[in-house]
C-alpha cells in the first residue's frame, strides 16, 4: 500500500492567533534546575548576580515568553519570606516534595533579575498546599502594589523600589494528587482558590488567575475534579490547568508516538467540562486553558525515587535528569502541534522545564551547557510559530499500534504570520516502517516560495546528544518540487518536519 499524505492550507481555515505564551516554560526549585543550572555563582561563565550566561543564551535562542516558578510540588510547602532580603540571614528549610534541602540563596527577586535577563515574563505559583489567603495577598502585594503599605515597603527595603507587575498567577499546584503537601479535596480546593483569587483581585485586578485542573487524565477524579472546583472558581480565574507526561516505557516506539493522540482527547475533554459549567452558570466568558506542565518523562523516574528515599535532605542532588533521545524529539513534536492545533483554547503552556529537569538544556557543573534533542521541535515551534493557526485539513494513510488504533501516518498543522508574509508546516511522519509521500496545497499564497526546509532525521531512536556531540540536529532538506502552489517531497519515517513559505 503506497503511503501518502495531502494537505490543503488555505489562509481562511483559521483556529485563532497563536498567544506567544503556548511556548512557555518552567523552572522549580527541584534538582539542579537553579542551583548549578540557571544559578551557580563559582562557575567561570557566572554573571555579577550570579546567573550562567551560557544558559541565559541558550534560553534566549528558544525566546520562552513566560517561566513558571517556583513550582511545581515544591510551591506547596514554600515560605515566599525565605528567599527575599539579604542572603546570610535566609533560612534553609526542608523541602518535602523532593525530600532535599533548600538553601533559599535563589528566591523570588533573584529569579525577577534572572528573567529580565533572559527575556521573559513570570508565571507566579502561590502555596495553597500549607498556607492560604494571607499569604498569597502578602505575595502579591509584595510583588504588584506601588503603596505605602507594609509588603511594598518590605520589597523596597530590599533593593528594589518599583513593583515587579507579575501578571499571571497559579492558585497552588496538582492539589488532588495525594503526593501534594496539603493535598485538598475539591470542594476544599474549589473554596480556597476561590476567596483567594477574589482576594488578590482585590488588591491587583489587572491580574490573570489559573485554576489547578487534575494532575493528569490517569487521575480516578478527572474530569470530576474540574467540575466540582470550577463551580467554585469560574467567576474568578481565567484559566484551568493541565499537566500530562508520556514515556515509553514499553520500548514501543510506534505506540509512543501515538500519544499525542491521547494529549488530543485530554484537551477535548477539559474544553466540554470548561464548557458545562459555562453553560451551568450561563455564563458568557470562555475559560482558557493554560496547559503548564507537559513533556516526555520516564527515564530517571525508578532511580529517583530511590535516591530520595534513602538519601534525603541534600542540596540540589540531580533528580529528574531525563537524558532525551530522538524519539522523545519527535513526541515532544508532535505535542507542540496538539497544542497549536487547539490555539483557540489553549492559551498558555509550559514545557516542564526549562534546565536539567527533564529539560530541553543541560549544563556540566564545570563545564558548559548543551542542547538536548527535544531543544530543537520547541525552538522550530517558538520561533515560527507564531502567528494564525490554520484549521488542518489532511487526508492521511493511518495504522494501528498496540494501544492505538487509526494512527495519522502525518500528523501536521500550519501557522500564518501574516505580518512576516510566512507559513509554516510543523508536520511528523511517525510511521516507524514507511516513508510517506507528503503533499501539501498552498492555495491561496499565490507568489510564495520555500524559504526553508528543516528536518531532524536520524536511523537510531535512541540516539542522544551530549556536551561533545551533538549527534540529534536538524539539518536543511532539498529533496521537494514546488510547482504552482504544490509542494511535493518523500517525507522519511520517523522524521520531524519545518516548512517554511514565504514571499
Amino acid at each position: 500500500m503506497k503511503r501518502e499524505a495531502k494537505m490543503v492550507i488555505d489562509k481562511e481555515f483559521k483556529i485563532d492567533e497563536i498567544d506567544k505564551n503556548l511556548y512557555g516554560s518552567f523552572i522549580e526549585h527541584l534538582g539542579r534546575a537553579i542551583y548549578t543550572g540557571i544559578y551557580q555563582p563559582d562557575h567561570p561563565l557566572a554573571d555579577e548576580e550570579g546567573f550562567r550566561k551560557d544558559v541565559i543564551e541558550l534560553v534566549k535562542e528558544l525566546q520562552v515568553p513566560i517561566v513558571r516558578y517556583p513550582g511545581g510540588n515544591f510551591v506547596s510547602n514554600y515560605f515566599w519570606e525565605d528567599g527575599v532580603g539579604p542572603k546570610e540571614s535566609r533560612k534553609a528549610r526542608l523541602d518535602l516534595a523532593w525530600r532535599t534541602l533548600e538553601p533559599n540563596l535563589f528566591g523570588l527577586n533573584e529569579f525577577v533579575s534572572w528573567a529580565k535577563k533572559a527575556n521573559t515574563e513570570i508565571m507566579m505559583a502561590v502555596n495553597l498546599g500549607t498556607r492560604g489567603i494571607d499569604a498569597a495577598c502578602n505575595l502579591l502585594e509584595y510583588c504588584n502594589v506601588d503603596a505605602n503599605s507594609y509588603y511594598s515597603n518590605m520589597r523596597r527595603d530590599h533593593g528594589y523600589d518599583k513593583p515587579h507587575n507579575i501578571k499571571v498567577w497559579c492558585l497552588g499546584n496538582e492539589m488532588d494528587g495525594p503526593w501534594q503537601v496539603g493535598a485538598k479535596t475539591p470542594q476544599e480546593y474549589g473554596r480556597l482558590a476561590a476567596e483567594t483569587g477574589k482576594a488578590m483581585k482585590m488588591i491587583d485586578p489587572s491580574i490573570k488567575l489559573v485554576s489547578c485542573g487534575s494532575s493528569g487524565i490517569g487521575m480516578p477524579t478527572f474530569p470530576e475534579w474540574e467540575a466540582i472546583t470550577l463551580e467554585h472558581t469560574y467567576d474568578y480565574v481565567d484559566y484551568v490547568s493541565m499537566h500530562q507526561y508520556y514515556g515509553n516505557k514499553e520500548n514501543d516506539t510506534a505506540d509512543f508516538l501515538a500519544m499525542s493522540m491521547d494529549m488530543e482527547q485530554f484537551i477535548k475533554s477539559v474544553i466540554a467540562t470548561c464548557d458545562y459549567i459555562k453553560a451551568k452558570k450561563r455564563s458568557k466568558k470562555e475559560l482558557k486553558i493554560s496547559f503548564d506542565e507537559w513533556n516526555v518523562w520516564y527515564h530517571s523516574n525508578e532511580s529517583d525515587n530511590d535516591y530520595m528515599e534513602k538519601k534525603p535532605w541534600n542540596v540540589a542532588p540531580a533528580l529528574l535528569e531525563d537524558i532525551y533521545n530522538f524519539e522523545d524529539a519527535l513526541l515532544v513534536g508532535l505535542m507542540l502541534i496538539t497544542l497549536i492545533k487547539h490555539a483557540d483554547r489553549v492559551k498558555m503552556a509550559c514545557l516542564a522545564q526549562l534546565v536539567n529537569v527533564i529539560a530541553p538544556i543541560m549544563t556540566d557543573e564545570k563545564g558548559g551547557a548543551w542542547r538536548q534533542t527535544i531543544f530543537y521541535p520547541f525552538l522550530h515551534a517558538s520561533i515560527y510559530g507564531r502567528g494564525i493557526a490554520l484549521q488542518p485539513v489532511i487526508e492521511t494513510t493511518k495504522h494501528d499500534t498496540t494501544n492505538h488504533t487509526d494512527v495519522t501516518d502525518v500528523e501536521a498543522v500550519s501557522v500564518y504570520n501574516p505580518e512576516n508574509e510566512e507559513v509554516t508546516i510543523f508536520a511528523v511522519n511517525r510511521n516507524v516502517d514507511h516513508d510517506v509521500e507528503f503533499t501539501s496545497d498552498l492555495r491561496g499564497f499565490e507568489g510564495y516560495k520555500v524559504l526553508e526546509y528543516l528536518v531532524m532525521e536520524h536511523d537510531d531512536m535512541k540516539a542522544v546528544n551530549t556536551l561533545n556531540n551533538e549527534n540529534v540536529k536538524p539539518r536543511t532538506k532539498n529533496e521537494y518540487v514546488f510547482d504552482e502552489g504544490i509542494f511535493t517531497t518523500n517525507m522519511k519515517k520517523c522524521s520531524w518536519n519545518v516548512i517554511r513559505f514565504g514571499k
